[in-house]
Protein backbone atom coordinates (compact mmCIF):
# COMPACT_ATOMS: atom_id res chain seq x y z
CA UNK A 1 0.00 0.00 0.00
CA UNK A 2 2.56 2.43 0.95
CA UNK A 3 4.14 1.90 -2.82
CA UNK A 4 1.35 2.63 -4.52
CA UNK A 5 0.80 5.41 -2.10
CA UNK A 6 4.77 6.69 -3.36
CA UNK A 7 3.78 6.01 -6.77
CA UNK A 8 1.02 8.34 -7.19
CA UNK A 9 2.68 11.35 -5.50
CA UNK A 10 5.39 10.58 -7.47
CA UNK A 11 2.98 10.66 -10.12
CA UNK A 12 1.67 14.13 -8.38
CA UNK A 13 4.81 15.67 -8.31
CA UNK A 14 5.53 15.64 -12.05
CA UNK A 15 2.53 16.78 -13.04
CA UNK A 16 2.98 19.52 -10.84
CA UNK A 17 6.56 20.54 -12.45
CA UNK A 18 5.13 20.19 -15.66
CA UNK A 19 2.13 23.03 -14.96
CA UNK A 20 4.27 25.39 -13.38
CA UNK A 21 4.50 28.91 -15.13
CA UNK A 22 8.07 28.48 -17.25
CA UNK A 23 9.05 24.98 -16.41
CA UNK A 24 8.95 22.88 -19.50
CA UNK A 25 5.98 21.30 -20.74
CA UNK A 26 4.87 17.62 -21.33
CA UNK A 27 5.40 17.66 -24.64
CA UNK A 28 9.02 18.92 -24.32
CA UNK A 29 9.57 16.68 -22.19
CA UNK A 30 8.27 13.83 -24.01
CA UNK A 31 10.91 15.36 -27.05
CA UNK A 32 13.90 15.46 -24.54
CA UNK A 33 13.83 11.91 -23.60
CA UNK A 34 15.88 10.25 -26.41
CA UNK A 35 18.37 12.99 -26.27
CA UNK A 36 18.53 12.39 -22.71
CA UNK A 37 19.23 8.53 -22.67
CA UNK A 38 21.98 9.20 -25.66
CA UNK A 39 23.13 11.51 -23.34
CA UNK A 40 23.37 9.63 -20.48
CA UNK A 41 24.74 6.66 -22.61
CA UNK A 42 27.83 8.90 -24.09
CA UNK A 43 28.28 10.26 -20.15
CA UNK A 44 27.93 13.93 -21.86
CA UNK A 45 25.17 14.10 -18.83
CA UNK A 46 25.66 13.00 -15.40
CA UNK A 47 22.39 14.11 -14.03
CA UNK A 48 20.33 10.56 -14.35
CA UNK A 49 22.79 7.49 -13.51
CA UNK A 50 22.97 4.57 -15.87
CA UNK A 51 21.55 1.88 -13.11
CA UNK A 52 18.70 4.74 -12.73
CA UNK A 53 17.88 4.30 -16.49
CA UNK A 54 18.53 0.46 -16.80
CA UNK A 55 15.71 0.21 -14.11
CA UNK A 56 13.55 2.62 -16.23
CA UNK A 57 13.97 0.71 -19.08
CA UNK A 58 13.05 -2.02 -17.32
CA UNK A 59 9.54 -0.47 -16.26
CA UNK A 60 9.20 0.00 -20.05
CA UNK A 61 9.70 -3.68 -20.76
CA UNK A 62 7.59 -4.64 -17.94
CA UNK A 63 4.50 -2.77 -18.85
CA UNK A 64 5.14 -4.18 -22.34
CA UNK A 65 5.36 -7.54 -21.85
CA UNK A 66 3.28 -9.91 -21.65
CA UNK A 67 4.72 -11.92 -18.51
CA UNK A 68 3.40 -10.43 -15.25
CA UNK A 69 4.50 -10.77 -11.99
CA UNK A 70 0.78 -10.34 -10.67
CA UNK A 71 -1.55 -11.56 -13.80
CA UNK A 72 -3.91 -9.54 -15.71
CA UNK A 73 -6.95 -12.10 -14.74
CA UNK A 74 -6.61 -11.00 -11.52
CA UNK A 75 -8.22 -7.96 -12.66
CA UNK A 76 -8.18 -5.23 -9.71
CA UNK A 77 -4.69 -6.51 -8.40
CA UNK A 78 -3.34 -7.63 -12.26
CA UNK A 79 -3.84 -4.47 -13.97
CA UNK A 80 -3.00 -2.19 -10.82
CA UNK A 81 1.00 -3.57 -10.47
CA UNK A 82 1.02 -2.21 -14.31
CA UNK A 83 -0.75 1.03 -13.73
CA UNK A 84 1.85 0.72 -10.76
CA UNK A 85 4.82 0.72 -12.42
CA UNK A 86 3.52 3.23 -15.00
CA UNK A 87 3.24 5.78 -12.85
CA UNK A 88 6.23 5.47 -11.59
CA UNK A 89 8.21 5.69 -14.84
CA UNK A 90 5.94 8.27 -16.13
CA UNK A 91 6.90 10.55 -13.06
CA UNK A 92 10.32 9.70 -13.05
CA UNK A 93 10.60 10.12 -16.95
CA UNK A 94 8.85 14.10 -17.02
CA UNK A 95 11.07 14.89 -13.93
CA UNK A 96 14.51 13.82 -15.20
CA UNK A 97 13.78 14.87 -19.24
CA UNK A 98 12.93 18.57 -17.21
CA UNK A 99 16.21 18.32 -15.38
CA UNK A 100 17.32 17.64 -18.65
CA UNK A 101 15.95 20.64 -20.49
CA UNK A 102 17.76 22.65 -17.80
CA UNK A 103 20.69 21.12 -18.42
CA UNK A 104 20.80 21.97 -22.01
CA UNK A 105 19.59 25.24 -21.13
CA UNK A 106 22.35 25.89 -19.21
CA UNK A 107 25.24 24.37 -21.37
CA UNK A 108 24.07 26.29 -24.41
CA UNK A 109 23.76 29.25 -21.89
CA UNK A 110 27.59 28.96 -20.92
CA UNK A 111 27.12 28.28 -17.48
CA UNK A 112 28.39 24.07 -17.69
CA UNK A 113 31.54 23.42 -19.77
CA UNK A 114 31.71 20.34 -21.40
Amino acid sequence: MMAKAARAAAAWRAYRDVTKPGTPGVMARVRAIPRMVGAVMRGKYTGLGKSKLALMGLGVVYILSPIDVIPDFLVLVGVADDFGVFLWLFGSLLGESGRYIDHERDVVQGRIEN
